[in-house]
């Protein structure tokens, strides 16, 4: 299965940017002051600036590559939490099974919040930015089933990196609609 996944990865890696970068638009190309600008309107700009100020296509991007740029970033984290709770699901002790049902139930709900962030960079390829509106709230919301999960089991805590990864990713999709706020649609 893990190697299905990293295959997966590598093609959609592969594939995306060169289905997002055919897509031009009438936006003037920019530069840092471009990634200030449009960071000032989203909720967290320290982390949208940082962010994309650490992938170097981001210089050369208009708003709506800044906002796919995002948006991989929002993948590439729903991915690695999902990697990181199905590690510690293969380290639960055999005989803790509601500890395992939650660990898998949490990696399925951070898996499908990589897809659907996956499915926002179709609608933003398409700038139908409202169904990417849609999908990038569902990958932010996607996690709390998570926490609620753990909150319904007694005796289960809800782990703090957990916590911290949830909030990483809503921050991130938070900065997603931001940028697409500044898109005007």
């Amino acid at each position: 299965m893990g190697s299905t996944i990293f295959l997966l990865l590598l093609l959609l890696s592969l594939a995306i940017p060169q289905f997002i970068f055919q897509q031009r638009l009438n936006f003037v190309k920019g530069d840092m002051d471009l990634i200030q600008k449009t960071c000032k309107n989203t909720k967290y700009y320290d982390l949208c600036v940082s962010s994309l100020k650490s992938n170097a296509k981001s210089s050369k991007a208009d708003t709506k590559e800044l906002a796919l740029i995002m948006i991989g970033i929002g993948v590439a984290n729903a991915t690695a939490t999902s990697y990181y709770l199905s590690s510690h699901l293969l380290n639960a002790t055999a005989n803790h099974t509601i500890l395992k049902k939650v660990l898998k139930d949490c990696a399925d709900k951070y898996s499908y919040a990589g897809d659907a962030l996956k499915a926002s960079v179709i609608d933003m390829g398409m700038e139908s930015y409202d169904y990417a509106y849609m999908h990038i709230m569902a990958a932010a919301d996607y996690p709390n089933a998570c926490r609620i999960a753990f909150r319904r089991c007694p005796g289960l805590t809800y782990p703090p990196e957990i916590a911290n990864r949830e909030q990483r990713l809503k921050h991130i999709c938070d900065v997603v609609l931001g940028i697409i706020d500044v898109l005007g649609w």
